[in-house]
Order: C-alpha cells, then sequence, then structure tokens
C-alpha cells in the first residue's frame, strides 16, 4: 500500500526498543510528516537535494512511478525517512529503487533504531511487492550484507567566495580552456526563459550518446517544484547556443545536472567556459561544494571531470537481491543494451525526440 493510498497507516514489523518505552514506529508519509519532512532532509548530513519532497512530485508527474514515502518516529518525533519508488517495465523488470534518476538517495536516520527499522520495512515491502531488487543510492555503504554497485564515482571542489582564488587553484590545462572560450567571445546567460533552447541541446547531446532523451515535462516540473533551487545557464557563441546546464542548489551545495552541448562546442571549448561559469555562479551564491555530478567509471565523462582536478569518491550503491541472482546493470556497459545505444546514435533526432521520453522512463 503505498503512501497516497493509507498514508496514516502504521506499518507492521517496525522495529521497537526493547528496553523502555521509546519505541519507533514506521509510518507512510502523512500530512504531519509532509510538514517537517523537508526540514528533517534539510537539517540531516545525509539529506540531499533528492530527498525533498519536490523530487517525489516530479517523479510522479514526469513518470508515473509509484511513491512509497516512509517515516520513523518515536513519540511522535520524525527520527528518520526513507523515500523510495516501484519501477515497473517489461525491459528492466521490477525493483523498488531509492531514488530513480537521483544520483544520492537511501535512508536518513538520526539513530542507528530508526535506520534499520525503516530498512527493514524496506526490504519487507520489496518483498511483498516482488520486486527483483531494491536499491539504495546512499554514498557509502550502511548496509554491510547488501551488494555493492560500483560503476559510478562523484566528483566534488571546494568553493570559496572569491571566483579569483578558485581560477588560480585549477589546473594550467583547465585554465588555458577557459580563457579559449572567452577569446572566443563566448557569452553565458541564465534564465528559465531559455528551456526551449536548453532542450535543444539536451536532445542533440543525448542523442550523441546513444541515450534517450528525456522528456521536455521533467524539466518544465522541476522549474515548477524548486524555483529557487534550480538554474538554467546557456553559453553563446554570437546569436548561437552552443552549450547548456541546468544546476541544482541545496544548502551549500551546487550541482550542474544536466548538461547539453552541440557538436561545435568542443572546438569553441564551450563545455570548459559552461563548467566554469557555473563554478562562479556557486561561489557568488555562497555554495562551498561544487559536485560535479557522478559519471560511470572509466568513461569519457569520467575523464573530463578528472581533468579538474576534484575529489573523486567512488559510490558505494547498495543493492539487495530478491527475484534475481545477479546485479542488475542497466547502463550501456551492458551487452544488451549497448546495442542498442549504437543504433540510437544514428537515428534521425526528431525521431529519438518524439521516443525518447517514452523509453528513458524504463532507465532510472
Amino acid at each position: 500500500m503505498a503512501a497516497t493510498e493509507s498514508p496514516a497507516t502504521v506499518l507492521p514489523n517496525a522495529e521497537v526498543n526493547r528496553q523502555g518505552v521509546s519505541a519507533v514506529r514506521i509510518t507512510y508519509l502523512d500530512s504531519d510528516a509532509e510538514s517537517s519532512w523537508d526540514r528533517y532532509v534539510l537539517n540531516h548530513p545525509a539529506g540531499t537535494f533528492f530527498h525533498q519532497l519536490g523530487w517525489k512530485r516530479v517523479m510522479e508527474r514526469t513518470y508515473g512511478y509509484k511513491p512509497y514515502y516512509l517515516c520513523a518516529r518515536r513519540n511522535n518525533e520524525l527520527t528518520g525517512i526513507a523515500p523510495a519508488f516501484l519501477i515497473s517495465n517489461w525491459v528492466t523488470g521490477r525493483s523498488l529503487m531509492s531514488l530513480p534518476f537521483a544520483v544520492y538517495g537511501g535512508v536518513c536516520a538520526s539513530d542507528t533504531e530508526s535506520e534499520r527499522a525503516l530498512i527493514a520495512r524496506l526490504e519487507q515491502l520489496a518483498s511483498e511487492l516482488q520486486v527483483g531488487h531494491l536499491e539504495l543510492r546512499n554514498r557509502s555503504a550502511t548496509v554491510p550484507e547488501y551488494h555493492e554497485n560500483s560503476r559510478y564515482s562523484t566528483f566534488t571542489m571546494p568553493l570559496s567566495p572569491d571566483p579569483e582564488a578558485i581560477y588560480k587553484g585549477l589546473p594550467k590545462d583547465i585554465r588555458y580552456m577557459i580563457r579559449k572560450g572567452e577569446k572566443a567571445g563566448l557569452k553565458a546567460r541564465s534564465g528559465f526563459d531559455q528551456l526551449p533552447t536548453f532542450y535543444r541541446l539536451m536532445t542533440i547531446n543525448l542523442q550523441r550518446l546513444g541515450t534517450p532523451a528525456f522528456p521536455r515535462v521533467l524539466f518544465e516540473n522541476l522549474i515548477r517544484e524548486y524555483p529557487n533551487q534550480v538554474d538554467l545557464t546557456v553559453v553563446y557563441a554570437g546569436d548561437k547556443a552552443v552549450a547548456g546546464g541546468m544546476s541544482f542548489f541545496f544548502r551549500d551545495w551546487t550541482q550542474p545536472y544536466y548538461i547539453g552541448s552541440l557538436d561545435e562546442a568542443k572546438a569553441l571549448a564551450a563545455n570548459n567556459f559552461l563548467w566554469w561559469q557555473l563554478i562562479k555562479q556557486g561561489a557568488e551564491k555562497g555554495c562551498s561544494v561544487f559536485d560535479f555530478g557522478r559519471s560511470k567509471n572509466d568513461s569519457g565523462n569520467f575523464d573530463f571531470k578528472k581533468k579538474w582536478n576534484p575529489r573523486i569518491e567512488p559510490l558505494k550503491y547498495q543493492v539487495r537481491l530478491f527475484g534475481r541472482t545477479s546485479l542488475p546493470n542497466n547502463s550501456q556497459t551492458n551487452p544488451r543494451f549497448e546495442r542498442v545505444s549504437n543504433v540510437w546514435k544514428r537515428m534521425p533526432l526528431s525521431l529519438t525526440r518524439t521516443i525518447g521520453p517514452r523509453v528513458v522512463r524504463w532507465f532510472p
């Protein structure tokens, strides 16, 4: 039963404190928890942009996924959260995921008892829903007995209020590419009015990578849900848009989450120029962490981000298998999808824009 079906239900088999009266209760998200959920995420060290309730609404409206948002309470006080979605399709099967299309997810809890109770309920839910696996996209391993999906790494760099100091700390080759973009006369502009332009750049970029296009409504929903936590910046060579990025902001953290560019952007150093504009933007907004986002290990994107000399952190997503015997691999490293990806690169762009939004929801 999902949160939207019976929000006040106390779930069975919740972990209890056998030492006294302060038992942990696990419930689905209800109106009381909604008022404190985002505040809890904001104050929790492991809380991320994606743990906020806005992500729940964006995933529901964009892809129709079914949410299962769990709360841990002790003495009516929120002591933990576990957001998850049921993903079900004929290509990748059934899974319970925290969180789809997010680089970070998993459980946030104030104590071990609450964390264990939430994980136990997620496992019970996964069994009830007859999924093949449960995936928790924690940044680090918290459940030793789970398998690790270690295909990805994330990249971060500290920011200071002084962009000039940040620039001087960048590798020499990166500074050269930024200057090259400046000498080419590139200019950057921010504003949600550029969404049609940005979406065109995104679909071109995704086709080049052999990846299905996201639906435009995804970006419209993100802007609607996070008007003060999302930025859209596009780089122009004269009047022509050549690169663009949508960034997220949370606490002192910023991350360019969606990036698109034309083939000619490379010769103009437009991608380096764009990333530098977004780094400066984060510094000017008072952020202390710039997150380059995750990339598959040994990929071209991995190599590009590594050149900025960031801190590289292997991600240790955690997976428990239920109805399957091997870890899921829905990336292009899977030969099954690699062949399809190569065909996708040769398809007409207009066709990928039509088919992509219907297909991409299968690969969260």
